[in-house]
Parts: C-alpha cells; sequence; structure tokens
C-alpha cells in the first residue's frame, strides 16, 4: 500500500526503526468543491460591483491611494473567484501523505515546505468525508468553522488533514484500528 516515490520523499522524516504503512497523495488538478457555490457566487458579485465602481471613480481622475485601494479591492476579488483554486491545486500537487505505526506525517508547501507529524494515540475528533469513486478528506482534529480556513486563505493555518485520497474508507479504518492496537498494546 505504499508507493516508493512518496516513500523517498518521506525518508528523511522517519525515526530509527520507523516504517510507513501506508503512503498516499491528494487528488490532482483544479477542483470545485460544493463549499465553493456560496464563495463564488458571491465573489463575482463582488468583483462585478467593484469593478464598476473602480471604473467610474478612475474616470472622475481621483487621488493615487483611492484608486490603489480599489484595485487591491478587485485582485482580491478576483483571486476569491479564480486565484485560489490554482494555489489549492498547487499546495495539493506538492503534498504527500504516510503513515507509519506511530503517527501520520503530512508534507506540503507552495513556495516553503511544511512538514507536520501528528501522534496517532493523541488524534481526537477523526472525521471521513467521502466523495465520488470512493475518494474523501480524513480531517484529524475539529472541524474550523473559521471561513478564512474553511476556504483556504493565504496564510491561515489549516486543520491537518489527508486531502482528497483514495480508498479513503481504507485509511480512515487503518487509522482508527492503529489507534485501537496502540491503546490495548499500553494497557498490557
Amino acid at each position: 500500500m505504499t508507493n516508493c516515490n512518496i516513500e523517498n520523499e518521506l525518508s528523511d522524516y522517519l525515526r530509527k526503526g520507523e516504517k510507513l504503512i501506508w503512503t498516499g497523495k491528494p487528488k490532482r488538478g483544479i477542483i470545485f468543491r460544493r463549499s465553493d457555490r456560496f464563495l463564488v457566487a458571491t465573489s463575482l458579485l463582488w468583483v462585478g460591483f467593484v469593478s464598476f465602481w473602480t471604473i467610474n471613480a478612475i474616470q472622475y481622475n481621483p487621488p493615487f491611494f483611492s484608486t490603489r485601494v480599489k484595485i487591491i479591492v478587485v485582485f482580491t476579488g478576483v483571486y476569491i473567484t479564480i486565484g485560489r483554486f490554482f494555489m489549492d491545486a498547487k499546495k495539493r500537487a506538492n503534498t504527500v501523505y504516510g503513515i507509519t505505526t506511530e503517527r501520520i506525517i503530512i508534507k506540503s508547501g507552495i513556495f516553503f515546505r511544511e512538514i507536520e507529524s501528528l501522534n496517532i494515540n493523541t488524534l481526537s475528533n477523526i472525521t471521513i468525508d467521502h466523495e465520488a469513486q470512493n475518494c474523501g478528506t480524513i480531517t484529524l482534529g475539529p472541524k474550523d468553522k473559521d471561513l478564512m480556513v474553511r476556504y483556504n486563505w493565504p496564510g491561515t493555518k489549516q486543520v491537518p488533514k489527508l486531502d482528497l485520497i483514495e480508498d479513503v474508507k481504507m485509511v480512515y479504518d487503518e487509522i482508527i484500528n492503529l489507534q485501537r492496537r496502540n491503546y490495548y498494546a499500553k494497557e498490557i
């Protein structure tokens, strides 16, 4: 269940004697998620209104600062409408996951590499979201209610997750079984 290329990417982060029992990558490409419907519709309205407002304001030769602020607001709307899909795709293209008997390793990042190591025994609130064709996401902690986090706004700390992986139910079951085995091993 492991992939040699991913194993090589994660080998530097394994402890002595630690072995990967599962590796994976998120689904590739531009993905439109259920949660995007509201944000895309809202941002299209925002970009349309602000673009109209900016074009009309520029005709009256406003101060440079005022024009700059309006242009920044337009570009922010364009990012929310379109740009974030490309950033999300790039981040997923640079992400790999590994599970050992003790922890989950997530290697990701767009501009800088980030390594997250999550102790399997201390994880709580593990949830699974099924998508189509046995693909889905396993969230490794409480889901955040903050919109900036939910919509992957740049610079916000995301709740760790195994995002859009294949065989999601099998991986979820493996994590739960590892927690049980480790718990019972401590009791003996």
